[in-house]
């Protein structure tokens, strides 16, 4: 006797199944249309499989980018930088909130985690007027230093931190006499691991995919970060859709690789502390 499926699963499996459609097809269309020329992208309906148009879609973009590998590898230098700078302030600032009480504790992790509130586009000017003040205009520290540090980072690591490492085995440091800097570096990094995981992990996507910091900091094709350098092909004439799309697969592929490479860790981050015996 063949068991009957419950209908509520039925529906659930439908509507994940359509949510994952839904957000793997734009992936799905820039991979394609790397492949084809602009004639098949615009023609209806639009090819759904792979061309053979790759090679030169790249020598058209690479004519209309001559510095696109560079543009690539600034938007590497800055992405690391900015992750490894993240990794590093944050956890320290998530340790200290955790694990130590001072004045005035409550109210300015309160005011680190206002800054979240305030929209992005606000800080625009005011940092284009600290960067010109510190001659830093269309250089990468000018992406890098102010994004050091974020309070969403600061959060995760705070929480991860107070529900993750007992008070008591930092105590116990101290009695053994291991200095504060010592009991960070060799007790809290290495039982934090899947915060950084995860957090890593999203400061990074951040940083390769922000368009609106070197929109207003580079002013020389040649510092440009990727995103700023695809979306200047759309600037005026015909665009090259398929030099954009190739573009764009190109720079999808380091996250996607980097995604698949930390997804474990990227989970364990997210649930850790989530239960507790």
């Amino acid at each position: 006797m063949k068991a009957k499926l419950n209908p509520a699963y039925l529906s659930a499996y439908a509507i994940v199944l359509g949510g994952a459609v839904i957000m793997l097809m734009p992936f799905w269309f820039m991979f394609v249309f790397a492949t084809h020329s602009d004639t098949d992208i615009l023609s209806v309906p639009p090819p759904m499989w792979f061309g053979d148009a790759f090679l030169d879609n790249m020598r058209l973009l690479l004519g209309r980018l001559p510095y696109f590998w560079h543009n690539l590898g600034m938007s590497f230098y800055v992405a690391i930088a900015t992750t490894v700078l993240n990794l590093f302030f944050c956890s320290l600032a998530g340790y200290a909130f955790a694990m130590f009480e001072f004045k005035y504790k409550e109210y300015l992790f309160a005011g680190v985690l206002g800054t979240m509130l305030l929209p992005a586009f606000l800080g625009m000017i005011p940092s284009v007027l600290i960067m010109t003040g510190l001659g830093w205009m269309n250089e990468p520290r000018a992406l890098i230093v102010p994004a050091a540090c974020g309070a969403m980072g600061v959060f995760m690591m705070r929480q991860f931190i107070g529900s993750a490492i007992p008070k008591e085995l930092l105590e116990a440091a101290r009695i053994d006499g291991c200095g504060e800097f010592g009991i960070y570096w060799r007790i809290v990094v290495p039982l934090i691991t899947p915060a950084f995981g995860t957090l890593g992990l999203i400061t990074f996507i951040g940083a390769w995919n922000n368009f609106m910091g070197p929109l207003v900091i580079m002013n020389d094709m040649q510092m440009y970060t990727v995103p700023l350098a695809l979306r200047s092909l759309s600037g005026t004439g015909q665009v090259p859709w398929g030099a954009i799309s190739a573009g764009s697969a190109v720079a999808v592929l380091p996250l996607l690789v980097l995604f698949v490479i930390t997804s474990r860790r990227l989970i364990e981050g997210l649930t850790a502390g989530a239960v507790k015996a």
